[in-house]
C-alpha cells in the first residue's frame, strides 16, 4: 500500500495547449499513454458510499487493478491510500482484493456483488520534473466518462508527489495558473463517474472555511459535467459563506455570478485570474477535509 499525495486541476478549453507551451515543460521529454480502464461497484453503489475506488486498467497489453481509498485534502491536494497490482486479463482478481486491509474492515460479502459500473477512457500525457527539490510528475489526461449511455469529457491536469515535499506541488501549481487556465478539482474520475451513472451529485456540507472552499469546488466540478446553471450558483453561495472570514473569496464569487448573467459558455469563466485566486485560498486554508 501506498499514499498517493496529488494535486488535481480542472482545465479550461484552452489549457491543454497552453500547458504543453509552458517554459517549465520546455525541453523535458514526454510520455503518451492510452488508458482504458473500467470501475466497479455494487449496484447499489456501496463501494462509492464507503469511498473506496475499484478500478481495472489497460494500457497497451498490460492490465492493472487499482484499489483507492477516499483522502484528505482539500483545494485540489489529496492523500489517498492506494493499492495496486498486475493482473492477466480483464477480470478482478477478487481473491487478491479479498486480503486488502482496506476490504477486510469491509462486508465481505459486498465482494460477489460488484461489477462494472462505468469506464474513463483517456489519452495521458506525462512529464517527470524536479521542482524546488522534489520529483513531481505532470499528467495531462483528455478523453472521456462513459456511464449509462451518457459522457462526459476528461480535461485535466494531475501533479503527483514522487518524492519530496507536498508543498511543492501547490507552488507548481500556482506557476502553472500564472498563464494556464486552471482550478483545483476536488472530485476524482471515479466520483463523476458515479454522478454520471446516478444522474446526482452531493454537495459535501460546510461549516469551517476549509469545508466552505471545498463545497464551492464541488459544485464547480458538478457545473463543469450538468452545465447546470444552479452549480455555479452554488458555488458562488459558498464562497461568499467563506468571504465572511476570508474577503478575497468574495471577489471570486462575484465573476461567478457576473458570468451567470452575461455569458452561456460554462467554461469561458476560468482564466489564469481566477484559477491563481482560487488556489491561493486553498494556501490560506490548511485545514483538510474528507475526498470522495
Amino acid at each position: 500500500m501506498s499514499n498517493e499525495v496529488e494535486m488535481k486541476l480542472a482545465l479550461g478549453p484552452l489549457g491543454p495547449d497552453y500547458l504543453h507551451r509552458h517554459p517549465i515543460l520546455a525541453g523535458v521529454p514526454s510520455h503518451r499513454r492510452t488508458l482504458l480502464n473500467t470501475y466497479f461497484d455494487t449496484p447499489e453503489g456501496d463501494l462509492q458510499r464507503m469511498r473506496v475506488a475499484l478500478r481495472l486498467r489497460c494500457s497497451g497489453d498490460a492490465w492493472v487493478q487499482t484499489l483507492k481509498t477516499g483522502g484528505k485534502g482539500g483545494g485540489g491536494l489529496s492523500v489517498r491510500g492506494e493499492w495496486e497490482w498486475p493482473v492477466p486479463g480483464p477480470h478482478l482478481d477478487l481473491e487478491g482484493l479479498a486480503r486488502l486491509p482496506a476490504v477486510q474492515a469491509l462486508d465481505q460479502s459486498l465482494l460477489a456483488k460488484v461489477q462494472e459500473r462505468f469506464t474513463t477512457d483517456f489519452e495521458r500525457d506525462t512529464w517527470d520534473i524536479e521542482y524546488q527539490g522534489s520529483q513531481i510528475e505532470i499528467a495531462l489526461d483528455q478523453g472521456e466518462i462513459t456511464a449509462a449511455g451518457h459522457k462526459v469529457r476528461i480535461r485535466e491536469a494531475e501533479l503527483e508527489l514522487k518524492a519530496g515535499d507536498s508543498a511543492s506541488l501547490l507552488a507548481l501549481a500556482d506557476e502553472l495558473a500564472a498563464s494556464v487556465p486552471l482550478r483545483p478539482s476536488d472530485t476524482s474520475k471515479a466520483a463523476r463517474g458515479s454522478a454520471l451513472l446516478t444522474g446526482s451529485w452531493k454537495l459535501p456540507e460546510a461549516s469551517a472555511p476549509a469545508h466552505w472552499l471545498h463545497r464551492a469546488t464541488v459544485a464547480m466540478d458538478a457545473y463543469s459535467d450538468t452545465r447546470e446553471s444552479d452549480w455555479l450558483t452554488q458555488a458562488a453561495t459558498a464562497l461568499e459563506r467563506l468571504a465572511e472570514t476570508v474577503p478575497k473569496a468574495g471577489h471570486i464569487a462575484l465573476h461567478l455570478r457576473t458570468h451567470q448573467l452575461h455569458n452561456d459558455d460554462e467554461d469561458d469563466w476560468l482564466s489564469p485570474e481566477v484559477g491563481a485566486a482560487l488556489l491561493t485560498l486553498s494556501r490560506q486554508l490548511p485545514d483538510s477535509t474528507e475526498m470522495s
